[in-house]
């Protein structure tokens, strides 16, 4: 070997340690902030009495079902077996047909060398085959309420998603590779932003996905000309002029969800449907949405509706002379629009909204899903 390929090599290798030296300090500093987070009031498991109610009624039906227990064990044994016998095989140096496969669309395990590689590939498949096992296990417990049952394959099917090897260092091949190739300097630098997400999240990781200091209100997003004319503790009401020369009489409410800004319909100009809207001659109301803080943490759905969308009502009447509307309800937004339009209908003012259309707005919860 010669003199330069062992001083690359004895390179690589200071640089190696050096990086798992920051890594440990980074990791004492997440250890840090995790504590400060579990010593603080808001530290909460978000639905942690929900699932432990969920799978203590599991196991109770469990018990009276032994043998569908019995049945998804006798099948991962089985799998498991055939996996054996298939990778025996394999090293043999004969062909063989994979036990398990990953489901169409299943694209963690998409990279050739969880197929090419023997230890990659038995990996996924023991990985698959327990997961089938475990959903199995639950789904043939048949004695389960219908609402408990969805609730308990919910979350299993996301502990079997958190275990998959694709989601640790050490058993993700494409990990390795660029932990190799870069002398750890991927691992380092992925502490690093976790840190600043914990850092920026004050405690809790709060992801960052984008340039947070690339945009600017009314500069390069945002930029369609309009001025606050209307305000409850809730929301401000923005009013945007039409640019054409005639104008329709009836002016357009648009209500955003409040876990979005105002923008989202005004990103920049040439998707923005908040210009499209004055370019077509509409004198256009949004409301945004303040973002609460704990002085708001009394009010409720129904405030958001008095001072809300029938305050904005009012507001544009007062300011157009116009007492109806066109109206938009976006996500969230539209389902409060929704709410809105019955309240309306109820109090005898449905002519208040002359039309209402819904972006992504659902309205009906008897099976919200996941």
């Amino acid at each position: 070997m010669s003199e330069s390929t062992q001083l690359s090599a004895s390179e690589k290798q200071a640089q190696l340690m050096e990086q798992l030296n920051e890594m440990v300090e980074c990791s004492q500093q997440l250890l840090h902030h995790y504590v400060q987070q579990m010593q603080g009031e808001s530290f909460s498991i978000p639905d942690r009495g929900v699932v432990a109610k969920a799978f203590m009624q599991l196991a109770e039906r469990m018990l009276t079902e032994p043998d569908k227990i019995a049945q998804a064990q006798s099948g991962y044994m089985q799998g498991m077996l055939s996996l054996y016998q298939s990778v025996a095989k394999r090293m043999q140096g004969e062909d063989v047909v994979p036990v398990v496969e990953p489901e169409p669309g299943d694209k963690r395990f998409k990279d050739d060398i969880w197929r090419e590689n023997p230890y990659f590939d038995f990996l996924k498949q023991s990985y698959l085959l327990a997961s089938q096992s475990i959903l199995d296990t639950v789904r043939g417990i048949e004695s389960l309420d219908p609402k408990t049952a969805e609730k308990v394959d919910f979350y299993t099917r996301q502990y079997i998603e958190a275990l998959a090897p694709t989601n640790f260092a050490i058993s993700n091949p494409q990990v390795i590779k660029a932990t190799l190739d870069s002398g750890g300097e991927n691992l380092r630098k992925g502490f690093a932003q976790m840190l600043q997400d914990l850092e920026r999240g004050k405690g809790e990781l709060r992801i960052k996905m984008t340039d947070l200091d690339a945009f600017e209100l009314g500069k390069n997003i945002a930029v369609t000309p309009g001025k606050v004319v209307f305000q409850t503790p809730l929301m401000q009401l923005l009013q945007y002029s039409p640019s054409t020369e005639t104008v329709f009489a009836r002016p357009l409410l648009i209500v955003p969800p409040w876990i979005n800004k105002f923008y989202i319909l005004d990103l920049k100009p040439k998707n923005s449907f908040i210009k499209w809207a004055v370019d077509q001659g509409f004198t256009v109301f949004v409301i945004s949405w303040i973002n609460p803080d704990e002085s708001l943490a009394e009010r409720d759905f129904e405030d958001y509706l008095l001072e809300g969308t029938l305050a904005a009502l009012d507001a544009i009447e007062q300011a157009t002379g116009e007492s109806a509307v066109n109206a938009i309800g976006y996500c969230l937004g539209g389902t409060l629009l929704m709410c809105t339009l019955a309240y309306l209908a109820a109090t005898g003012n449905a002519q208040r909204i002359k039309s209402a259309t819904f972006f992504t707005t659902l309205v009906d919860f008897s099976e919200v899903g996941e």
